[in-house]
């Protein structure tokens, strides 16, 4: 499949399904394979990490050949000058898998112009599906399907924060604003509770890499929300290096 012959929506369920069958494995290596090694910046990864990448990376070259693909566990090719490539995290939230706690996630991304434009992500502890593309997003739970869209914030607004990096800039953050509810959670689980309006913002100060919010930011764009940098800038991908900044993704 060329850049040309790249649609969307016909794209958008084969991709789902690799996401699931990823999931599937991930899901066949929780609780039961406790082998970790650390990588260069020491953070873990085990074999389902490994194994998901490698399911996603060789499927996705099938589905679109002349795309490249970005992904944390295998190659990151330079891609400026390129208008579409892949962002993948065959396992975002490796920590919580490692523990058990079943906040783990597949996640699958194309940009476009340095702009998400389809995501998938898959909870395969949970068996639920998220997907977003072209102001259209869904949920997926078992067998039942339903669209998804960002709620109107009240004069009350409600926060979520992750379970592991609450540092003092994101308390101030917190502080500043009329927050009257905060929601912990890991993940980029995070992107798709603020599509389904169960929250209305989520402010992260601290490092993060592209492949972690790349499927969740296009979700959430689909579902009506935005995700800026912290001073108002719009949040772009094919950075060098592929690090982020800090960000507020937002709902309504």
């Amino acid at each position: 499949m060329s850049y040309q012959e790249i649609f969307l929506p016909e794209l958008l369920p084969s991709v789902a399904s690799l996401a699931r069958a990823a999931g599937e494995l991930v899901m066949r290596h929780y609780k039961t394979d406790g082998t970790v090694t650390r990588k260069a910046d020491a953070s873990p990864v085990t074999e389902a990490d490994r194994a998901a990448d490698r399911l996603i990376v060789t499927g996705l070259k099938t589905l679109t050949p002349a795309v490249v693909t970005v992904s944390e566990e295998g190659d990151k090719p330079d891609v400026s000058g390129k208008e579409y490539f892949w962002l993948i995290d065959p396992l975002d939230g490796t920590k919580s898998f490692i523990r058990g706690s079943g906040y783990f996630t597949v996640n699958i991304a194309l940009i476009r112009r340095k702009v998400p434009v389809l995501g998938i992500i898959y909870d395969p502890a949970n068996n639920a599906m998220y997907g977003g593309m072209e102001n259209s997003a869904f949920c997926e739970q078992g067998d039942a399907a339903k669209p998804i869209r960002v709620r109107t914030p009240g004069t009350a607004l409600t926060a979520l924060v992750s379970h592991s990096h609450l540092n003092k800039v994101t308390e101030d953050y917190l502080a500043a604003h009329n927050i009257h509810e905060r929601i912990p959670c890991a993940s980029s689980i995070k992107f798709c509770w603020l599509a389904e309006g169960k929250a209305d913002l989520y402010p992260r100060f601290g490092p993060t890499m592209e492949w972690d919010t790349a499927a969740g930011h296009a979700i959430l764009l689909a579902a009506g929300g935005r995700m800026m940098t912290a001073d108002g800038k719009p949040f772009l991908y094919g950075k060098p290096g592929f690090a982020n900044g800090d960000f507020i993704a937002s709902g309504g």
